[in-house]
């Protein structure tokens, strides 16, 4: 998987990983990953297109 930049709302933070998952909700897509720094998700927005390739 290619690398994401995240911004962690709960600790102000931006953080890059490769370790996410591709989830779809309410006919949006996104990708989350687990915060480095705490037990929470954060969630990015994707397009159709991100989507599609990243779940390939």
């Amino acid at each position: 998987m290619e690398k994401l930049s995240f911004y962690d709302v709960k600790t102000k933070g931006k953080f890059e990983t490769d370790q996410y998952q591709v989830k779809e909700k309410g006919g949006r897509f996104f990708a989350v990953a687990k915060s480095p720094k705490g037990p929470h998700e954060c969630w990015r927005v994707l397009s159709k297109d991100q989507a599609q390739k990243m779940k390939k």
